[in-house]
């Protein structure tokens, strides 16, 4: 990320919602398919946690070839930023001693990375919110709203 100030909404998605659009899983591909396409025209600031990235490599290799996890990943970086995961980021994920190592690391990752949404199926899995947590219908909603 640059320094540079934007008053766009920065909005972290949760693997399950980029794979949603990658693998046309339905009833979520329309609702996560407006997200991504919010990001992709810069409208919003698309980001995706850093080891969603391995993880989703490892979902494409383990049901085909390595070209075809290296395209959804090439497609991905094409309109997402990363947020990174360092040394902070797992000692705040630790800290929040989440039943749920993973969405503790995805959550510290969005706040470090200034996030005001974290946009996901699932926002019970996520207990401790300093910034929102919101399905996807939800987030489109607010966007919708936002005049």
């Amino acid at each position: 990320m640059t320094g540079e100030t934007t008053n766009k909404w920065r909005v972290l998605l949760d693997l399950n919602i980029i794979l949603d659009v990658l693998m046309s899983r339905e009833p979520h591909l329309t609702n996560a398919a407006r997200i991504w396409a919010l990001a992709e025209t810069g409208q919003v600031d698309g980001m995706v946690a850093g080891h969603s990235l391995t993880t989703l490599f490892y979902l494409y290799r383990k049901q085909g070839s390595p070209e075809k996890a290296y395209h959804a990943l090439h497609q991905l970086l094409r309109v997402f930023q990363v947020a990174g995961i360092d040394q902070a980021v797992i000692e705040q994920a630790s800290a929040l001693a989440w039943r749920d190592f993973e969405d503790a690391v995805q959550f510290a990752a969005a706040v470090q990375a200034g996030c005001q949404y974290l946009v996901t199926r699932n926002p019970g899995d996520f207990p401790n919110q300093d910034l929102t947590v919101i399905q996807p219908a939800d987030f489109l909603a607010l966007w919708a709203g936002r005049g």
